[in-house]
């Protein structure tokens, strides 16, 4: 919405936002917010490198309630649910050993064993 206002200035922000009906409070309030983050951007901010820098000591393996236990260990409070939340926005997962690939494909070119000849 920021993008329309500043993409065409010369039709001013109150008549584009009231063609939108959109409060000027709210567009002001957007403005603030990027040109001064609030608090908790910010601190969604520095855990996130803190979740990324765990999941890195573990090789890539720990999923959010490992990366959760290891921060609330370090005595960082931060909910589990926001730990989810912060490394499912940076792309971070966790791997898990217990759930197989697939299965396993025949090749096409191989022979087959003579118990599996034609049925």
């Amino acid at each position: 919405m920021t993008a329309l206002v500043d993409e065409y200035p010369h039709l001013g922000v109150e008549p584009v936002l009231r063609e939108l009906n959109i409060p000027s409070s709210t567009y002001y309030r957007w403005r603030k917010a990027e040109r001064e983050p609030y608090e908790r951007r910010c601190q969604d901010t520095e855990l996130t490198g803190r979740i990324r820098q765990v999941h890195e000591e573990s090789g890539g393996i720990y999923g959010s309630p490992r990366v959760h236990a290891v921060l609330k260990r370090s005595r960082v409070h931060v909910g589990r649910k926001r730990v989810e939340r912060l490394m499912r926005e940076a792309g971070l997962a966790g791997i898990s050993p217990r759930h197989p690939k697939g299965f396993t494909r025949r090749d096409p070119d191989a022979d087959l064993a003579p118990d599996l000849g034609a049925a």
